[in-house]
């Protein structure tokens, strides 16, 4: 699948889709909801879109993970263990990709984008589920189990199919998850979420490059672009209500999903 080569207009509009993309993870997390639909608009088909997106966001999160690396001390043996189905779910994800025809992933393209939005939609509720948890361990604390059991696993790679076929919302997703796993530490928690997001995400990545889905001018734009956004919000980040931000990338998931639903 070859994409045709993107006009300076357009790698111009998507740098600066990525800048907002990027200053808005930086706050809330979300970004994707803004720019996977860009590239769609630029006339990206779909399956590329999708491919070049995860391609060009990937090597960012090596940064969230290691701004945790100190929460995962004494976490190594969940860390290792979740890798693997968070890998071959991943790799799973990817291959299922690949062989789903453009027209029925342009098809499904709005329900994914929907349901990633209300995946996000609910990440304060979630959120706050979780800190309640973590409220009712203040007593004697929860004990986590020793290792994670095969049904967390199970679980877990099914977070990674998802997050390799598409991947937009798969952040709560886990955190939602390692709540269920009886895990209270919510930076171990996001910690353990970067680490498994870089495994799912890195194979899905490598597939998309190797099978020659990626719009490298793309990519290598938005990377550029999400970083340097990124970078010039950190400082305001904390200063800047979530909730706001959240509210505002919610809505432009719902309008996105609905002009989707349109096409």
């Amino acid at each position: 699948m070859v994409v045709t080569s993107p006009s300076l207009l357009q790698l111009s509009a998507i740098a600066l889709v990525s800048a907002i993309g990027g200053a808005i993870n930086s706050i809330a997390g979300g970004g994707t909801l803004l720019t996977f639909p860009a590239l769609l608009g630029l006339g990206v088909p779909a399956i590329a879109a999708n491919a070049t997106s995860t391609v060009a966001l990937w090597p960012g999160s090596f940064g969230s993970l290691w701004g945790y690396r100190r929460e995962l001390v004494g976490m190594q043996r969940w860390a290792a263990r979740l890798a693997v189905p968070s890998f071959v779910g991943g790799l799973l994800g990817a291959t299922l990709l690949l062989v789903t025809p453009e027209a029925r992933f342009r098809a499904l393209v709005p329900w994914l984008v929907l349901g990633a939005t209300l995946l996000f939609g609910i990440q304060g509720f979630v959120m706050r589920w979780l800190r309640s948890r973590l409220a009712v361990a203040a007593g004697p604390p929860l004990e986590r189990p020793r290792n994670p059991s095969l049904a967390m696993l199970a679980l877990q790679f099914g977070v990674g199919i998802y997050g390799g076929y598409f991947g937009a919302g798969a952040g709560i997703l886990m955190l939602a998850v390692f709540g269920l796993m009886g895990l209270t530490n919510i930076h171990q928690m996001n910690g353990l979420k970067n680490i498994n997001g870089l495994f799912f995400n890195g194979i899905a990545s490598i597939t998309f490059a190797i099978m020659g889905l990626v719009n490298w001018p793309i990519a290598m734009v938005m990377a550029v672009g999400s970083a340097a956004g990124g970078y010039a919000m950190s400082g305001l980040a904390q200063r800047v209500p979530q909730g706001w931000v959240r509210h505002a990338v919610t809505v432009i998931g719902l309008v996105n999903a609905i002009w989707l639903f349109a096409k």
